[in-house]
């Protein structure tokens, strides 16, 4: 799977789950970019696509939109 079709993008509901670790931009940060890592909470957005990518909210409790999908921290059981 390749970055470039989006197979593996965060611009892909299917593609995200609760419990993955992923990178976020923070609304606050959309202008420079910054990526803030996080485990997935909840899902904010439900449509199967999003171009800027899908919005989630972290354990932190901080909301953004995934830029990049690492995977899980622990195998989910």
């Amino acid at each position: 799977m390749s970055e470039t079709t989006g197979e593996l993008s965060g611009q892909y509901l299917k593609n995200i789950k609760l419990g993955m670790e992923v990178d976020i931009v923070l609304k606050r940060d959309q202008r420079t970019g910054k990526l803030t890592r996080g485990i997935v909470r909840w899902m904010l957005t439900n449509k199967s696509y999003h171009s800027y990518g899908i919005k989630v909210m972290l354990e932190t409790r901080q909301v953004g939109r995934v830029q990049k999908i690492i995977g899980y921290k622990e195998e989910p059981k």
